[in-house]
């Protein structure tokens, strides 16, 4: 007896492709436009698998899913829909779809769904905790194909607690993935916890993570909490995680590893029970050839690797994300502003190096310094000029001073503590961050020679190798 497709919707390229290609397997395609008729189906008996669209005359394909599953809880149904949004990703994932697959899509993928799905045994969908219906806004923008991509696999990464590693260049959107996987998975329940690598001085990062105990380091004046303890119950999102020293990998690792740790100065060990979303801008693998980065500690994170794509390989996206930025920009009490045709076309062209930051911040600009209702071409090509730039956060002029690099550094510090101040002591653990390079240097400058390093110094040489001792400072002797 042969198998039966099911196919609820208009494009006759569908039922086509899958004729020709599974008619040798013994199946045959039926197909309706009507969710009533494709119910009527399944509750029959017929059928091996559905593809629905969402988009029906009589009923949205996203309700009739879970009243299918119901009745006929091992037959996958394929959803398609060109409204190609995160959220309809994960409504789909939630109510039990074999797959999700965005339209327009590539027949040759369809046909490997189907044929992987009527291979499979039948076994009922696996689901998480229910959307709230009211939920429209969902943290990220587009439907270019590169972002129909990201949201399958965040729709399918939503009922899991599996560790993410998401990379991609700077302001693309790295946090909010992570915030989405936290707010619309198991955990949303739960605190939602950043911390960035690249802002916490490496001699603070261990207290920041996993807290210290009173006593544990020079002005630890009493117990601090750690964003481990923090993030207890719910997702903690480890920033730049390249720029974590390897001493604080080796004991992330073994978090990871044994699913406890101990706070800095501490004895007893501390269960924990958080999902890690890590991001990166930087090359792991590359670090981890040259010895940055610890290769188990990379394997650890990268369960799931999910790169962003820069906003010049998602150029189509920036019409809505600029629609967006004006919406936002109008809900703050800002004026009311569009940006008319041609305008958005140069903005498409554009490179863009900031990414979707850079996008926002334009967007913001033009609202806030200008005062037409409709922004057009002459003022977007004057917005888009090459400029001279100052510093960025990576790159930074001969003549800064050595003060201005420690305010900026510490500026970021506090600015990791948005809504808070950092633990007691920070005085002694900011110069002794000073001290070490500072000695280290000095050290290599005078080829490991610590009376010569002493008197470059101006310290007594028994004061040197005390802080050689205190700071763990390899002391290496030989010739230039």
């Amino acid at each position: 007896m042969p198998g039966t497709i099911l196919v609820a919707d208009d494009d006759q390229s569908i039922r086509t492709v899958l004729e020709q290609a599974l008619s040798r397997a013994n199946y045959v395609v039926r197909s309706t436009s009507n969710a009533s008729t494709l119910y009527n189906w399944a509750l029959e008996g017929l059928g091996d698998i559905i593809l629905t669209d969402v988009v029906m005359p009589d009923e949205n394909g996203l309700d009739l899913l879970p009243r299918i599953k119901k009745i006929r809880p091992e037959l996958p149904v394929v959803v398609m829909s060109a409204q190609n949004t995160l959220l309809t990703a994960i409504k789909a994932t939630e109510r039990g779809a074999y797959d999700y697959l965005p339209k327009p899509f590539d027949l040759k993928l369809l046909l490997q769904v189907v044929e992987r799905a009527l291979s499979k045994p039948k076994t009922p969908a696996s689901r998480f905790g229910g959307l709230q219906e009211e939920e429209t806004k969902t943290p990220l923008i587009g439907r270019s194909p590169a972002m129909q991509e990201i949201y399958r696999v965040l729709a399918r990464l939503m009922g899991t607690d599996l560790t993410v590693l998401v990379s991609g260049e700077s302001g693309t959107g790295k946090e909010l993935v992570a915030r989405a996987l936290h707010e619309y998975g198991k955990r949303k329940m739960g605190p939602f916890v950043p911390i960035n690598m690249a802002a916490i001085p490496k001699e603070l990062i261990e207290s920041e993570l996993f807290g210290h105990e009173k006593g544990a380091f020079t002005g630890a004046d009493s117990r601090a909490i750690g964003r481990f303890e923090q993030a207890q119950g719910g997702t903690l999102f480890l920033d730049e995680i390249g720029d974590m020293p390897i001493e604080a990998q080796t004991r992330l690792l073994r978090v990871l590893q044994q699913g406890e740790y101990t706070t800095v100065g501490g004895r007893t060990a501390i269960k924990t029970d958080v999902r890690i979303v890590a991001a990166t801008n930087r090359d792991l693998r590359q670090f981890v050839r040259q010895g940055l980065f610890r290769e188990d500690l990379y394997y650890r994170l990268n369960v799931v690797p999910l790169r962003l794509p820069p906003l010049r390989e998602r150029a189509e996206d920036i019409p809505d994300l600029v629609r967006h930025f004006l919406l936002q920009a109008q809900e703050e009490g800002l004026p009311v502003k569009s940006v008319d045709k041609e305008s958005l076309e140069a903005l498409k062209k554009h490179k863009w190096p900031g990414n979707v930051r850079e996008l926002e911040n334009l967007v913001r600009r033009l609202v806030a310094l200008y005062s037409d209702d409709v922004i057009d071409i002459s003022v977007i090509e004057q917005e888009l000029q090459p400029q001279e730039i100052g510093h960025s956060d990576e790159s930074y002029g001969e003549d800064e001073s050595l003060g201005m690099a420690v305010e900026r550094h510490i500026a970021k510090y506090f600015a990791a503590h948005a809504g808070g101040l950092p633990p007691r002591g920070l005085y002694e653990r900011v110069i002794r961050e000073v001290e070490r390079p500072l000695l280290s240097l000095s050290l290599e400058a005078t080829n490991g020679n610590q009376i010569k390093a002493a008197d470059l110094l101006g310290v007594n040489r028994n004061t040197l190798r005390k802080k050689i001792r205190e700071l763990d400072i390899q002391v290496v002797r030989g010739l230039k």
